[in-house]
């Protein structure tokens, strides 16, 4: 596996955060490759995401949903697919904490429907994963990637089920696997719903920012770039079977995030509002990405830096997140945090 270069990518999920930013990033770093975008097009994943790509002779777009192994299948052949990257999930800790069912149907169903068309067809396949699959992490621990599982929400569990799969058909059926967990990743075009985009918009429109608990929560926040080449460098010279962490090695306390938002774009710190903590929220992640930057990979990025940037990036682009706030969102808000803040207005 190890120098290769795929040449026909199904992108999976390729239309939401991490997968459009990977998107953008393999067509400049590859752009003889191709790539088809298989997105269902949920409330995370939005067209708008690659409005700059869609021109590209070498993108192409398939709405559809990974649980559907007929299509999937259909569309691998084709394609002439060599090569499965799987950010297609449900991902917010809050939203699975509701519709918890949700999560295993996408997130465990779905991958094991896109392990099955990759046997079938003897294509590669790369699990996009998370950090919270290891569960709270004591300091001043950090986990490694054959460290046991222990997630504690059903988001984790779903993600951990799913790479307890992949790790099971690189066993079973000697299918090329391999996986990136992600620690906690921030940039361009990630849904409001989530911590560092919630707080930059909620401070750009002069809103409380709900910070949970007493907000010493730590968390590795890294840059969606750096995610990007920890993922390059596992597909281009990473082996098969194995797992790689990626992150910046460090993590901080979300007080501290608070803060880089709030500073970044000259708001005051009054604006925290010290909210009823969510349901088995774990205090910690921590992971260790030596094996990663064995591979000869260097984030450029301190969990500092990616915040500041990323509340610039919103900042700068009211145009899109504002019609998110506007829609759909404004009622998930409302019942997320009604019993939280005395202003619940989206």
């Amino acid at each position: 596996m190890s120098g290769t270069l795929p040449q026909n990518l199904l992108v999976t999920g390729g239309c939401g955060f991490i997968g459009s930013n990977f998107v953008r990033f393999w067509l400049s770093r590859h752009p003889q490759c191709r790539i088809v975008v298989y997105d269902l097009l949920t409330y995370a994943g939005r067209q708008e995401n690659l409005a700059d790509c869609w021109a590209h002779p070498n993108l192409q777009l398939v709405i559809g949903d990974i649980s559907n192994q007929e299509q999937v299948l259909q569309v691998c052949q084709d394609h002439a697919i060599d090569l499965i990257i799987n950010f297609a999930a449900e991902t917010h800790v809050d939203q699975s904490i509701v519709r918890p069912l949700v999560f295993t149907e996408t997130n465990v169903r779905g991958t094991h429907v896109l392990l099955e068309v990759a046997r079938e067809l003897e294509i590669r396949f790369h699990q996009v994963s998370t950090d919270e699959v290891y569960g709270h992490v004591p300091e001043p621990q950090q986990r490694l990637e054959q460290d046991a599982l222990s997630p504690r929400s059903p988001y984790a569990a779903s993600k951990a089920a799913a790479d307890q799969l992949v790790q099971a058909y690189f066993i079973t059926y000697g299918l090329r696997v391999t996986t990136t967990r992600g620690s906690n990743t921030v940039g361009p075009y990630q849904h409001p719903e989530k911590a560092v985009p919630l707080f930059s918009t909620n401070a750009l429109l002069d809103r409380e920012l709900p910070v949970y608990g007493d907000g010493l929560q730590q968390r590795d926040y890294t840059h969606v770039h750096d995610h990007c080449t920890g993922i390059e460098a596992v597909l281009l010279h990473g082996q098969p079977g194995e797992i790689y962490n990626v992150g910046t090695g460090a993590e901080i306390a979300n007080l501290e995030m608070v803060a880089v938002i709030l500073d970044t774009l000259g708001k005051d710190h009054r604006l925290v509002k010290h909210v009823k903590d969510r349901p088995g929220h774990d205090r910690r992640y921590s992971v260790n990405v030596t094996k990663l930057r064995a591979l000869g990979w260097v984030p450029q990025y301190t969990c500092q830096q990616a915040i500041a940037e990323t509340a610039q990036w919103y900042a700068g682009h009211a145009d899109w997140w504002q019609p998110i706030r506007e829609g759909s969102f404004r009622q998930y808000y409302q019942e997320q945090y009604s019993a939280r803040l005395p202003d619940t207005g989206a």
